[in-house]
């Protein structure tokens, strides 16, 4: 992939992955598009970085989706990068089930109807220009969920899959990348878990992977865990269990 003069979407983007992500790209000469729910925190790093192009969109909400479908393919079309990052884990007991429910719902739609509705929906905007990429962000936990994030890890489970997928039936016609981060330091996970990677290690793998065409990018523990889990599948479910 060649990291200059793309024009990127990335969701999520006022704050923690994304908003590392948004930062290096402007920073290499990249036009780069963010989403995210809070107009305050959008328009704060728009003023910060004037060249920033921003969207206000709740992903959980189909209509605001179409929305941005509707206002990249009217006002962007030369759009090429569409990078799915935004991402939401919640921690709790699914026998609660009448307290939680809503929160599975958000996660479920955050975390992979959301990328799905975006990535099918701008197929025919990416395949229209060159060194057009599609990077869906999931998790470890993907792979190994954790007792504690049920919906999280099957979300992420999901989407994995689905970039697979997307992978093979968009070959030749556009990329597909899929960014497996270990535990990185950000507001979603404040007070869970140790040995956490900052936004920018992450980002900085991310770019080096991206740009060689690694299309399946594992960064940090997360090539330990995978390495585990298929040489010795319980004890890596056991590691995680109670993280």
């Amino acid at each position: 992939m060649k990291l200059k003069r793309n024009k990127i979407l990335i969701t999520g983007g006022s704050k923690g992955i994304g908003k590392e992500m948004a930062l290096r790209f402007l920073a290499l000469g990249n036009q780069v598009i963010i989403t995210g729910r809070n107009t305050y925190a959008l328009r704060s790093l728009q003023e910060a970085y004037p060249q920033l192009i921003i969207y206000q969109c709740d992903l959980n909400k189909s209509e605001e989706i179409n929305g941005l479908l509707d206002f990249v393919k009217a006002d962007h079309p030369d759009l090429n990068i569409l990078i799915n990052n935004a991402g939401v884990q919640f921690n709790y007991d699914l026998s609660e089930k009448n307290k939680v429910m809503h929160w599975v719902y958000e996660e479920m739609s955050t975390n992979l109807i959301a990328p799905i509705n975006l990535a099918t929906g701008l197929i025919e905007v990416l395949e229209k220009n060159e060194n057009s990429a599609i990077v869906n962000v999931s998790s470890a936990l993907a792979f190994v969920p954790k007792q504690s994030a049920p919906i999280y890890s099957a979300s992420k489970a999901g989407l994995h899959n689905f970039t697979q997928v997307l992978r093979y039936q968009l070959e030749g016609r556009i990329k597909v990348f899929e960014l497996i981060p270990p535990l990185v330091d950000t507001g979603m996970t404040n007070g869970r878990g140790s040995g956490k990677i900052s936004p920018k290690e992450l980002v900085s793998a991310f770019v080096y992977a991206f740009q060689q065409d690694q299309f399946e990018i594992n960064v940090g523990k997360v090539k330990v865990l995978r390495w585990l889990h298929r040489l010795y599948p319980s004890g890596a479910e056991r590691m995680m269990r109670f993280k």
